[in-house]
């Protein structure tokens, strides 16, 4: 009986947004969090003679590169926050977010020992995710 009252939490998150499940026993609790980040950088203005708007343009490249890192930082704080009640972690997602935030968590020694997945998964509804959270932590529990 012990074990059905672990607290289990799935996170699916990508760079925009994070849906963060919980269970404990049948009860089932979803937050979501965006991650406010800005967009991947688009160069404005034109080519001017010399190439000066180039030089321009990489530089505003690696300042809002580096700006976008600040805030993805920012949004992993945030959804660690929210885990220290947490008994198991894992973690889903479509792109590059899922490793990131498995490496942020890593930083945080209470919580490193409680990642059991870090795995890609394609955008799904809530009930979904939901669905593939409960599938998860069963299949966790018979391994054990």
């Amino acid at each position: 009986m012990e074990s059905a009252m672990k607290n289990n939490t799935a996170i699916w998150i990508d760079h925009r947004e994070a849906v963060i499940v919980s269970l404990a026993g049948e009860t089932v609790t979803i937050e979501h969090l965006q991650s406010e980040a800005e967009s991947n950088f688009k160069p404005s203005g034109g080519w001017k003679s010399g190439g000066t708007s180039v030089a321009q343009s990489v530089v505003k490249e690696k300042s809002a590169e580096e700006s976008r890192m600040h805030q993805y930082h920012a949004f992993y704080r945030r959804i660690i926050s929210l885990l220290e009640r947490a008994d198991v972690i894992a973690i889903f997602g479509p792109g590059e977010a899922k490793t990131e935030f498995a490496g942020e968590i890593g930083k945080t020694h209470d919580l490193r020992d409680k990642i059991r997945a870090v795995e890609t998964c394609e955008r799904m509804t809530e009930n979904q995710f939901v669905a593939k959270a409960k599938a998860f932590f069963i299949s966790e529990k018979q391994g054990k």
